[in-house]
């Protein structure tokens, strides 16, 4: 992810209803190498151009890291971009010495449990009333890399 994207990163979460709506601050911040924690930013682009179809942002604090956020445009979901934004952002966590990955969802969020379970995350726990609007529980879930 470079600050060229931002525009389309900030568009595809605000369309997404579960997705984080941080501000353009918050990931001009997960764009600067000096930024403490340091971050991962990814994106997935459309094949031959430039446009962005979806994003990921991990904050790392190794050997563990936490999986900030991850989406796909509407239009573009259920084509495996996911699988391949956490496969690339896999490999650099791993390649940082991160053993542990970490994330945090709503309880509601069927869609997103499903995905993180298929690419190897078990629940650990939950956070109940975590979230507001509506009030439900986060689900805590964690991924080890070998």
């Amino acid at each position: 992810m470079v600050a060229g994207d931002l525009a389309r990163v900030i568009e595809i979460a605000a369309s997404l209803p579960d997705a984080p709506h941080w501000s353009q601050a918050a990931y001009v911040d997960a764009l600067n190498p000096d930024s403490t924690p340091s971050r991962f930013a990814l994106v997935a682009t459309e094949v031959g151009s430039d446009l962005v179809l979806g994003f990921a942002v991990a904050r790392l604090v190794p050997p563990q890291a936490e999986l900030e956020t991850i989406a796909v445009a509407a239009k573009r979901q259920r084509q495996g971009l996911a699988s391949r934004l956490f496969s690339a952002l896999a490999g650099d966590l791993r390649a940082a010495d991160v053993r542990e990955l970490l994330l945090e969802v709503r309880a509601s969020n069927q869609p997103a449990l499903t995905f993180y379970q298929s690419v190897g995350f078990r629940e650990t726990g939950r956070r109940p009333r975590y979230y507001a609007d509506p009030i439900e529980d986060a689900v805590l879930m964690r991924v080890q890399f070998g």
